[in-house]
């Protein structure tokens, strides 16, 4: 309905590169500068320049872009409004990171079936900086997001944010653990161990290092890992401990202990629902943020 072009301004803009662009939308680089160069000629003004190592948006750029979020917005509120005027509900993308796909995707994905047996639905395990992309390209249209610097503040035009659930972190200890005779535990309790965490620059590494300066310290990483079975494992051999979030399911004879957190600090995951500006009135997406808020009300009752 509204000019692809668009999109593709609203990628760069995004990125400030046309590379990571164009493998938001699985095009080449050159196509994403020839979609630029045109819808600049036809425009007769340019969208785009080149500062440093980046891409910024023009004067020019910066209007059509306040202007194309507005466009996407009433294209959303169109199609909720063109599927209610039909019997077949269409497609749904949802994405998210890997707990959140687990318990919450998942389910959701399976109710959503159910509810709409002509649906085709596509599930996408993806970090949350890919999730947004996710959107952006129109690919999906709902992501579970956890909330960090990474994440569009809620401010943001081009989407909307709908809270989920609160996300408590525990702290994975080997049984017989100094800590695990404490009636209570902080962080900071902790700052003395050796951590293990998930590899640099990932949404969860992040977290870690946060909630520990929130706590006062900057830990010691001493091992890396990306699943929760190989980080519990490193701790039930004793290489260190482990923040582990509420959701995140432990496999079981893991020998360790799941040690709740208190005091000022203790740290927690809030994890948001993402759509596209106007989506949520789109009758499947409704059904599905309902779904989801419903299963993750149940998780923390």
């Amino acid at each position: 309905m509204i000019d692809p072009r668009l999109r593709t301004l609203q990628l760069v803009a995004h990125h400030r590169s046309v590379s990571a662009a164009a493998r938001a939308l699985h095009f080449t680089s050159s196509a994403v500068s020839q979609q630029l160069r045109g819808l600049s000629d036809e425009l007769g003004v340019a969208l785009v320049r080149q500062v440093g190592r980046r891409m910024e948006p023009t004067a020019a750029g910066h209007v059509l872009l306040r202007h194309a979020e507005a466009l996407h917005a009433l294209a959303e509120i169109a199609r909720a409004e063109l599927a209610g005027a039909e019997d077949t509900p269409g497609t749904i993308g949802l994405c998210g990171f890997s707990t959140a796909a687990t318990r919450l995707l998942v389910p959701t994905a399976a109710a959503l079936r159910e509810r709409f047996p002509a649906l085709a639905i596509q599930v996408v395990e993806a970090e949350p900086a890919r999730c947004i992309d996710l959107l952006l390209a129109g690919d999906c249209d709902l992501a579970l997001l956890v909330v960090d610097d990474r994440v569009p503040p809620a401010t943001d035009q081009r989407f909307e944010q709908h809270p989920v659930l609160d996300d408590p972190i525990d702290l994975a200890v080997p049984v017989g653990h100094p800590l695990t005779t404490r009636s209570e535990v902080s962080l900071r309790d902790a700052a003395a161990e050796p951590f293990i965490t998930c590899r640099p620059d990932s949404a969860y590494h992040r977290l870690t290092l946060a909630a520990c300066q929130a706590a006062g310290f900057r830990p010691f990483v001493a091992h890396y890992a990306d699943e929760w079975d190989t980080g519990t494992a490193l701790v039930a051999h004793g290489f260190g401990i482990f923040m582990l979030p509420r959701l995140a399911p432990v496999h079981p004879g893991t020998d360790i202990v799941r040690l709740r957190l208190g005091g000022p600090a203790a740290p927690v995951r809030r994890i948001v629902a993402v759509t596209r500006a106007g989506g949520a009135a789109q009758k499947v997406i409704s059904h599905a943020l309902d779904s989801i808020t419903g299963i993750a009300a149940s998780i923390a009752g």
